[in-house]
């Protein structure tokens, strides 16, 4: 029912770290931010591979995001069948983890030095706990919910000090997720007789759900005059393109476009503020006309505010 996009604010780092300047003193985290985003999504999609199988007993809805009660809840995947909701939080990382339930800690080694993270099982608990509150205020009551930790990783090694019974219980990687809710359905076939309206809960769960969205440049503390200027080339992606004769030109790769400003204009907008200014779009484009950059933000679709005296998108 909800398909899994590029998340929102892995498009930002991407954008972000095209704009910054390789001797930035943020350079370094901004790229560790990119490298943990792209790792994430990549584990994402290869998780959604295995669940995409539940199609045929349910209703799947991919990188769902919540406003309850004030609080934000981001869920990797749901799946809804007659009988139960499973949430499936997805981690992708190489090497050997361990989940310690004497200590709840999550630990991971690559062989050379082990790294601390935040556990997993109580990150998803606080997730059901959450979308148990929205089921309530929605009307949906008494639905039982299960939660799944999928390892996205086939190579990763998974071990576990303490409760080991507790753990396989709940931790699988991604390929072998579908066999535990399948069982599991099987398990509740015997035990209740229960039907959930699957597709009402994934229509009223796609109605509220929303990007999840963070100010990546105040998590930075970055203003605008922090990043690079220029429109990019949309073949080679150097930036600094050249406005001559009504286009674009790139003199690295010679390619000529005539909207090339329009994806700078969006990656800005992306990255700042709902709206702008000629001033700042003179600098950002590098065009020494005000005709000319009043003219580029039309063909953008912006609309000019003239009591504001800023640029918006229409509505």
């Amino acid at each position: 029912m909800k398909n899994r996009m590029k998340p929102l604010v892995l498009q930002k780092y991407e954008v972000l770290a095209a704009r910054v300047a390789i001797n930035s003193p943020k350079r370094a985290e901004i790229d560790r931010e990119l490298a943990k985003y792209h790792r994430g999504y990549a584990g994402e999609l290869r998780v959604d591979y295995h669940l995409n199988f539940l199609a045929s007993i349910g209703t799947i809805l991919q990188d769902v995001c919540l406003n309850v009660n004030g609080q934000t809840v981001q869920i990797d995947n749901i799946v809804i069948t007659k009988r139960a909701i499973y949430l499936i939080e997805v981690i992708n990382y190489h090497g050997t983890v361990t989940f310690d339930t004497n200590f709840n800690q999550f630990i991971r080694s690559d062989g050379e030095r082990e790294t601390g993270f935040s556990y997993p099982i109580t990150q998803v608990e606080l997730q059901m706990y959450k979308l148990q509150n929205w089921l309530h205020s929605h009307g949906f009551q008494d639905i039982p919910i299960y939660y799944f930790i999928a390892i996205s990783e086939p190579a990763t090694i998974i071990k576990v000090e303490g409760d080991k019974h507790l753990i396989a219980n709940i931790v699988a990687h991604g390929e072998n997720i579908p066999k535990k809710i399948i069982d599991n359905e099987k398990q509740l076939a015997v035990s209740k007789s229960i039907s959930i309206p699957h597709q009402k809960i994934g229509h009223a769960l796609l109605r509220e759900s929303i990007d999840y969205d963070r100010n990546i440049m105040a998590v930075h503390g970055l203003k605008i005059s922090d990043l690079l200027p220029g429109v990019r080339c949309l073949n080679c992606s150097r930036f600094r393109m050249n406005r001559e004769r009504r286009n674009w030109h790139c003199h690295k790769c010679k390619h000529i476009s005539k909207n090339a400003h329009i994806k700078t204009i969006n990656d800005h907008f992306l990255l700042t503020n709902p709206w702008t200014t000629n001033k700042e779009m003179m600098h950002l484009l590098q065009v020494g006309s005000r005709h000319v950059v009043k003219n580029l933000l039309k063909q953008a679709n912006l609309i000019y505010n003239v009591k504001k005296k800023k640029w918006t998108r229409r509505i």
